[in-house]
């Protein structure tokens, strides 16, 4: 225990220095209390009998600040500033980039250098971005964690497990991530993009979302200007490693293939952050307007089509934190009405056109079928009909005694009973057989019999 207690002297255990290096690796830069709502959700229900809410923050977090502190020991996490609010800001050391890319199975290269100095402007950006990615992750608290606790907080930890689920999990995130319109991505060049977030949850329906986070400073030709480097770094193609070439994000993300004809740019998320003097209803109206060309799809009879372009989905920071991905609060640029997450960035239309004619030919099919029976039914009919009917017993013939009776080769025996049934037949050949059998013998005796009568005649003459 002496030995653990001098390695790291908080005493953290490896699970919660692994919750920090994990989160650090993804945020990049967090406080404490981000890294506990992520890693240990449960913990923001516990010490609700702490008068202060600085006292209650400070019981929730104190895990992890030990981790922190065993975790900056060891060189792998340093202090990066504070935010406006007054918290510590953590971030990830160049060795502890090394040392998370094992706990999130990344390679180096993807996983950015550290964050130094981020916290000297009050981080209200990074802070943005974790917000968001919070508010679309939406850690659910384990209960079983929760046991013993008084009635109203394992009521309010129930609602957030009922509560509809966020997407994927901490490991299906990146923040600060290049998207190269020239260069590589280890070392990308100039005129390309850096996304907010990278969202890769292909199971929950959301193979690759881009997120951008505004903080209602940037202008609608500014963030059409960033579109326009997604734009660039959707189009650039590259050889991959099988020597073919393939869209540049296609070598490192995987994402099923579009319909025929049907393959749209990954989709881009904005989500508006209402602290700058902006107005984002202004700026959004501007920005579909300039970036038209970018998003809008091909008309066809009930739907759209979208090769080559980029879906553009806004929703604000305040709707996302409150209802969360499975909310309908995204706006797609050329769409009406709010939808959740999962159809803005999708094509319900071009689904349900394809589900109609889908279902349209699977009736047809059906249709087609029961014709088919219905023909069948009455060809079965018509032959039952005319299937011959022994002359005997009043069997129906079987199939083999019918078919028995179909003219065949000149050199195939003629059938010696055609209006009898097989067993019948049997019968007749067999009486046929020993009436054969006994004419002979009645045969011989008239004869014998003749012969007797005919010696008697001659006698009678003499």
């Amino acid at each position: 225990m002496a030995g653990k207690r001098k390695t790291n002297p908080a005493g953290s255990t490896n699970s919660l220095r692994g919750d920090v290096l994990r989160v650090l690796g993804v945020l990049k830069v967090a406080t404490v209390e981000q890294i506990q709502q992520i890693s240990a959700p449960h913990m923001s229900f516990r010490h609700t009998d702490k008068e202060k809410p600085s006292e209650r923050k400070q019981a929730r977090t104190a895990a992890h600040l030990g981790a922190v502190s065993d975790l900056r020991k060891h060189g792998l996490v340093e202090n990066g500033g504070k935010t406006s609010g007054g918290d510590t800001l953590r971030n990830l050391t160049l060795m502890g980039v090394k040392a998370t890319s094992y706990e999130l199975g990344r390679p180096v290269g993807e996983m950015g250098g550290p964050a130094r100095g981020a916290g000297r402007s009050g981080v209200s950006h990074p802070m943005a971005v974790n917000e968001a990615v919070l508010a679309l992750l939406r850690p659910k608290p384990d209960l079983a964690l929760l046991e013993g606790e008084p009635a109203d907080v394992l009521a309010a930890a129930q609602a957030a497990v009922d509560a509809p689920a966020g997407l994927g999990t901490l490991a299906s995130y990146a923040t600060e991530v290049a998207l190269p319109a020239t260069g590589t991505w280890s070392n990308p060049g100039r005129g390309g993009a850096q996304a907010d977030i990278v969202i890769t949850v292909p199971e929950d329906g959301v193979p690759l979302l881009f997120v951008e986070i505004d903080n209602c400073y940037e202008s609608a030709q500014e963030l059409a200007a960033k579109i326009d480097k997604y734009m660039r770094f959707c189009q650039r193609k590259v050889k991959d490693a099988d020597g073919r070439e393939r869209p540049m994000w296609r070598t490192r993300w995987w994402v099923p293939d579009g319909r025929h004809g049907d393959q749209p740019h990954p989709p881009l998320l904005i989500v508006f952050n209402r602290v700058g003097p902006r107005n984002p209803y202004t700026v959004i109206a501007q920005l579909a307007e300039l970036t038209h060309r970018r998003w809008q799809g091909t008309a066809h009879p009930g739907f759209h089509m979208y090769d080559g372009k980029l879906p553009i989905v806004v929703t604000g920071m305040k709707q996302l934190k409150e209802h969360g991905p499975a909310g309908a609060i995204f706006r797609r640029f050329g769409r009406p009405q709010n939808q959740t997450l999962l159809e803005a960035i999708g094509n319900p239309r071009r689904e349900a056109h394809d589900a109609r004619q889908q279902a349209e030919y699977e009736a047809r099919e059906r249709e087609h079928k029961e014709q088919l029976r219905r023909a069948a039914a009455q060809q079965r009919a018509e032959r039952e009909a005319r299937r011959p009917v022994c002359a005997d017993c009043g069997t129906r013939f079987t199939d083999k005694r019918w078919k028995a009776l179909e003219p065949a080769g000149w050199d195939v025996p003629r059938e010696t009973h055609p209006h009898l049934c097989d067993d019948c037949k049997q019968r007749a050949i067999t009486a046929e057989r020993q009436a054969e059998h006994t004419e002979p013998e009645h045969q011989d005796q008239a004869v014998l019999e003749q012969k007797a009568g005919g010696t008697w005649f001659s006698r009678f003459r003499s």
